[in-house]
């Protein structure tokens, strides 16, 4: 399809400053072809008036669960261990592949409706995510979540294997298959080498979360002698390019490990408030080099897939643990949720920021509501003002999946009905 936007204030996320254009922004297929006047050769099948709104590049969450979203609500105010081991986990095991489609539909309407055009998702029935990663068009790195506790659980590996095969590159190219070892505390060290080697072998990216808790450093420290973030590097997973969620409880040392590894953090600060396992030090971490990107975590652990209160508890949540109100900038944290995220899922040179030849995922803001005014620094008011309903259309590899705010991939009211049946009777079985 062609498809021009018209006069727009564009945010080009190009740059390590702000960097805006009022121009008309041109997409044919998949990708931005032009940023300006329009070429006489153009003729766009559908024009978008762009008048006191802003284009951005769409929306990263670099890491999430998101068929989880069926739990959402039901174990809340809990501390981490027992919301885990006690109700989440118990209830996981009666998920069956309709379940884990039915709450990827879902999230992913949640998610366009936020501007959020791709995902990175850890879980499992990863067929079924995929599936509906492919009918819905939006974008994806898929993971298959990756535990050690039983023989069998070797065959996993397999699996993770056969989705590379089935899935990277499929839907227009739309899905990625990584890898996906949950975390230090639930693979041993032989199940991690194998899993590194798989990496290298297929060339894809490892997803895992890495020193969440005081007490998953403890427990491993107990266990090696080693930090979270030592032990996962002795059995060689930063040898691949890694993206490690989370990063709370982190030494200097640590921090120096990930920097020199070139490891990916994916800041989760909705999902650690709640929990309470306190701030990552992501100032330390940006000072050392580290790409830092943004996540929501799974909508049971954060209760929503908003990544525009991710953004900006980014930026708020630093300041108080920096005691500093320069500690990270707005458009620092803009710079998370977008490029940075890209670079994360190994993505950067396709996605992350509006470029003529990128393919086109972009995002469209209504600037025009009181909270915006007054215009006197966009980039301020998107951080600290906007809301995920500012986001009036939604685009992914140059297809409209929302048009001032109706979504038009998915049936809604059938997903949320769907979703709905589908959590009550998982819940009231047991």
């Amino acid at each position: 399809m062609s498809l021009l936007i018209k006069n727009a204030t564009i945010l080009t996320m190009e740059s390590d400053e702000p960097e805006f254009l009022v121009a008309n922004l041109g997409i044919q297929g998949n990708r931005i072809v032009f940023i300006g006047d329009v070429p006489d050769n153009f003729k766009a099948v559908t024009e978008i008036d762009g008048t006191d709104k802003v284009i951005l590049p769409g929306l990263i969450n670099s890491h999430s669960h998101i068929a989880m979203s069926l739990l959402r609500h039901y174990a809340d105010d809990l501390p981490f261990w027992t919301w885990l081991n006690d109700r989440i986990m118990p209830l996981e095991h009666k998920l069956t592949g309709a379940d884990i489609y039915a709450g990827s539909m879902l999230s992913i309407a949640e998610m366009i409706r936020s501007g959020i055009t791709t995902f990175a998702d850890m879980y499992f029935f990863v067929d079924e995510i995929a599936q509906a990663v492919k009918e819905t068009g939006i974008r994806a790195n898929l993971s298959r979540g990756l535990v050690f506790n039983i023989p069998e659980d070797i065959e996993k590996l397999d699996e993770s294997v056969e989705l590379f095969y089935k899935w990277n590159n499929a839907a227009d190219g739309r899905i990625k298959i990584d890898i996906g070892p949950h975390a230090p505390y639930t693979c041993g060290p032989d199940y991690l080498k194998k899993i590194s080697k798989i990496a290298k072998d297929l060339d894809i990216g490892v997803h895992i979360h890495i020193s969440e808790s005081r007490r998953e450093v403890e427990e491993i420290y107990s266990l090696y002698k080693k930090s979270p973030v030592e032990y996962v590097r002795d059995c060689g997973i930063f040898e691949n390019r890694t993206y490690a969620a989370h990063c709370v409880k982190v030494t200097d040392d640590d921090i120096k490990i990930l920097a020199n590894n070139n490891v990916s953090v994916m800041n989760n600060p909705g999902s650690n408030l709640k929990f309470g396992n306190g701030f990552a030090p992501v100032s330390k971490m940006l000072d050392a080099g580290i790409n830092i990107s943004l996540g929501t975590d799974g909508p049971a652990s954060n209760n929503n897939l908003n990544m525009f209160e991710e953004i900006n508890l980014t930026a708020l949540v630093n300041k108080a643990a920096d005691h500093s109100p320069t500690s990270v900038p707005a458009y620092t944290a803009l710079k998370m949720a977008t490029i940075n995220g890209a670079k994360a899922l190994g993505i950067d040179n396709e996605v992350g920021t509006v470029t003529v030849g990128k393919k086109a995922d972009l995002i469209i803001i209504d600037m025009n509501k009181p909270h915006f005014y007054p215009k006197l620094n966009i980039v301020s008011s998107l951080i600290y003002s906007a809301q995920a309903s500012d986001v009036c259309s939604v685009i992914c590899d140059g297809r409209l999946l929302m048009r001032d705010r109706q979504l038009l991939t998915l049936d809604e009211v059938k997903v949320c009905e769907n979703a709905d049946v589908a959590a009550k009777k998982m819940i009231n079985s047991k």
